[in-house]
């Protein structure tokens, strides 16, 4: 196994290992709407063995931060079908990875309407750039119903089908940090006393209708999960029960056929993740794609090992759309440009050239 070798993905023939791991920029318009110009950005990046687009919600509810882009309706949909096609048309893949933001926003982020909500009450800390107003503390959402939750669902399910008609591969499911799935399964910001809430088999119930729904929508082998234990978003949680919780889901998973399991964060800079990523790596009988802290060496290293069948890059796609090429060289790795990572322009976003020898 090397990480430049192709790779067979339920069906669908990637050229490498090396993922694109997905990026929030938010370019899409005040309506959540994709534009032009990321089809640009995501064709620049079809050399990549797989694309997973960037969180993008199932739901007016689910659109917490400023331009980022949804697919719950037919104008989102034709507008995603230019960027599909681009990267299809300079030989690549692409997955959605649909993302739901739940508390992690603001009300005056979303449409006329539309309610913030979370599985409690309880509001993410921290402030969260809004349309209007600058930052902003971020809004305490509305403890969602059940019926509220039967809507959410659904919303996962109809995006993912709406995504497939888009031209999409597939969908990832973001089970990670600290949006809604993440929010229903820790018990920080999840103090619910119903089906939903207390145990780990209540708190990763909503999680587990998600994936079904999605399966039964597209098929399994079209559908990704990301998750993230020990992320920033579980600093509050215990860790022996945070460990367990995903040894639990795991469990869980090895009885669906799911086109891969993403572990987002798991480089080896903290001792809890390295030894979970190794335990989940004996425990999983599916394809496991790694992300965070790699290098091409160590990316190399963790392919030959089968510690993982897949590694996902973010960050350096930024500024690398020819990554594979300079991986695949040994050429320098050009410099990432912050300033203008969530702006509305094409300055560093579409501006970074291939290498020129």
């Amino acid at each position: 196994m090397k990480l430049f070798d192709s790779f067979d993905l339920g069906g669908l023939e990637l050229s490498s290992r090396v993922v694109m791991a997905p990026l929030t920029r938010r370019r899409a318009t005040n309506n959540n709407v994709p534009v032009n110009i990321m089809a640009e950005y995501y064709g620049q990046r079809a050399s990549a063995g797989l694309i997973i687009a960037e969180g993008t919600s199932p739901s007016s509810n689910g659109t917490g931060y400023c331009n980022m882009p949804a697919l719950c309706n037919k104008e989102q949909m034709n507008a995603w079908r230019p960027i599909t096609k681009t990267v299809h048309d300079n030989g690549g893949k692409i997955f959605l990875q649909v993302m739901h933001t739940g508390r992690v926003g603001h009300v005056n982020n979303l449409p006329a309407g539309a309610n913030l909500f979370g599985p409690s009450a309880i509001a993410q800390l921290g402030e969260v750039a809004t349309y209007h107003y600058g930052k902003q503390k971020y809004s305490v959402p509305v403890s969602m119903s059940l019926e509220d939750i039967d809507i959410a669902v659904k919303e996962f399910s109809t995006c993912a089908q709406l995504a497939i008609k888009a031209g999409f591969d597939g969908i990832e499911i973001h089970g990670a940090h600290g949006y809604l799935p993440n929010q229903f399964m820790n018990e920080s910001s999840n103090i619910r006393e119903d089906l939903y809430g207390g145990s780990r088999s209540n708190r990763l119930r909503f999680l587990y209708r998600i994936i079904d729904a999605c399966i039964n929508a597209i098929g399994e082998k079209k559908v990704g999960l990301r998750v993230s234990p020990f992320s920033y978003a579980d600093v509050a949680e215990n860790p022996i029960e945070l460990r367990q919780l995903y040894l639990e889901l795991i469990s869980h998973l090895n009885s669906k056929n799911l086109a891969y399991l993403h572990l987002s964060h798991m480089g080896d800079a903290f001792t809890e993740k390295f030894t979970l990523w190794k335990e989940i790596r004996e425990m999983y009988n599916g394809v496991l794609m790694l992300c965070g802290d790699f290098t091409k060496e160590k990316a190399e290293e963790a392919i030959q090992k089968r510690e993982a069948d897949l590694i996902s890059f973010g960050r350096d796609f930024i500024a690398n759309p020819d990554l594979v090429d300079r991986f695949k060289n040994n050429w320098k790795l050009m410099k990432r440009d912050k300033e203008f990572w969530y702006t509305n322009s094409s300055r560093g976003y579409t501006d970074y050239d291939k290498y020129q020898q």
